[in-house]
């Protein structure tokens, strides 16, 4: 199944990568030629800063919108800037739009990034969208163009959300979801970066999104084919719900080609559903009746970027997860399996992106160019728990992976194809999704890793 080039993994579902066992997902622009020595997992080499308070929103500046208190801050459009039309690429549909804008304070990164992947959390009702763009300041001190990372809607009816292709100033390019330098050995790095808003409703209307967080994470993850080894720390394993991508083989091809391709939201829909959220009997209203695990088929639907034409778009998963009450949820990195069993510890699961040769992960059956799975805790020996989508139903989704494999599978930047050929790995890419009422272990955890 091919995807558009990007400079890290392409997201296929493991079921549609069997039948090539690790062929190619592109190595993008700054694929290795010759392997690298190992080098430390990522740890201090990526930032995270996200604006979700009512200081910080009273702190960007601020065209038409304004800030809002209250147990779950967030921004909405006060007074429209202007009005606008949008040409939807995907319906042909040209619309007109009152909007209003938000821009963040500059960031300094406490990295000198070659990626940034920025996520947001907004509540969109009908009639109403945003865009989240992101503009990157260069080491030598210039700025990159203002990038969209994103046309979003919670729905599908007023515009069909999307990711924006072709957009590089020769120096950097944005691969669907992610920014990246176009030539990391040049030494040329992001250094700092802000991110602007435009917040979307119908003229007249009177209606708002409001965006509670929005954000980005920046890393510099050196390219490596390994990475060391962490110790075991806990044993514990999270009660979270099961569902097998491939029972919904077939359902729905509209969708990034049904069930076989649904790694991402079949595990986003696992984690909402741990916290005790879901869709309603309304919302899955549209699914076909027979149908099991509808919300499966509803996650693959509100997660589809139409440009993309894929249901992996990072942080469009972030986003639908944080469509559900009180739910917050963002795309970052981590270091190593020790920031897992934190987390882990603390009752928090991690939905995590890999690729690997069928050899390579002992006990999946299966090669893959790009799989999302849920590590939902910890052996006594310190393997691996995860639900892994890419089984032949609900009740075989449990699988326990060996800690070294699963941990270098996750954290490396390349990997060989089973044609030898060098391809891209994920650097430790994850989501988390949580609770805005959070305990107070919970709270210290997601802190120190710039997340609360």
């Amino acid at each position: 199944m091919t995807r558009p080039t990007t400079r890290r993994t392409v997201l296929t579902a493991a079921l549609a990568a069997a039948a090539g066992a690790g062929t190619a997902a592109s190595a993008g622009p700054a694929a290795a030629s010759s392997r690298t020595p190992t080098t430390p997992a990522a740890g201090s080499l990526v930032d995270n800063r996200f604006w979700s308070t009512y200081t910080d929103w009273r702190f960007g500046a601020a065209a038409g919108t304004r800030a809002v208190a209250g147990r779950r801050p967030g921004l909405v459009i006060a007074a429209p800037a202007g009005t606008t039309e949008y040409t939807d690429p995907h319906t042909g549909t040209t619309g007109t739009w009152e909007y209003a804008t938000w821009t963040s304070p500059l960031h300094r990164s406490t990295v000198r990034a070659t990626e940034v992947i920025a996520s947001w959390n907004a509540r969109t009702p009908a009639g109403t969208w945003i865009q989240a763009e992101l503009q990157g300041r260069y080491s030598d001190g210039t700025d990159t163009p203002w990038y969209v990372m994103g046309r979003w809607a919670a729905g599908d009816t007023d515009i069909r959300r999307t990711s924006v292709d072709d957009q590089t100033d020769g120096r950097s390019t944005v691969w669907t979801d992610t920014l990246a330098v176009d030539d990391a050995a040049s030494g040329l790095r992001l250094v700092a970066h802000r991110l602007r808003l435009t917040l979307y409703r119908t003229p007249g209307s009177g209606l708002t999104p409001t965006v509670h967080r929005v954000g980005a994470m920046a890393s510099d993850v050196p390219d490596r084919f390994t990475v060391d080894p962490s110790t075991p720390g806990i044993a514990r394993e999270l009660v979270v719900p099961r569902y097998s991508q491939n029972v919904h083989v077939g359902q729905y091809p509209e969708y990034d080609n049904g069930g076989e391709a649904w790694c991402s939201p079949t595990s986003s829909q696992m984690i909402v559903e741990y916290w005790g959220r879901g869709p309603t009997a309304e919302d899955l209203a549209w699914v076909k009746p027979g149908i099991a695990d509808p919300q499966v088929c509803h996650a693959a639907r509100y997660t589809f970027d139409h440009q993309y034409e894929g249901c992996g778009n990072w942080p469009f998963n972030a986003a639908y997860a944080a469509t559900y009450k009180d739910m917050n949820a963002v795309v970052t990195r981590l270091g190593s399996l020790t920031d897992v069993e934190r987390l882990v510890r603390v009752g928090i699961p991690v939905i995590t992106s890999q690729s690997f040769l069928k050899e390579e992960l002992t006990g999946a059956g299966y090669g893959t160019s790009g799989h999302l799975m849920t590590v939902v805790g910890f052996t006594a020996d310190g393997d691996v728990i995860a639900n892994d989508p890419a089984s032949p139903d609900n009740d075989a989704v449990r699988h326990v992976y060996r800690r070294r494999q699963w941990e270098n599978i996750w954290l490396r930047t390349k990997r060989y194809d089973a044609n030898g050929k060098v391809r891209s790995g994920t650097g430790g890419v994850c989501y988390l999704f949580w609770p805005a009422d959070l305990s107070p272990a919970r709270h210290l955890v997601l802190r120190s890793l710039g997340l609360a």
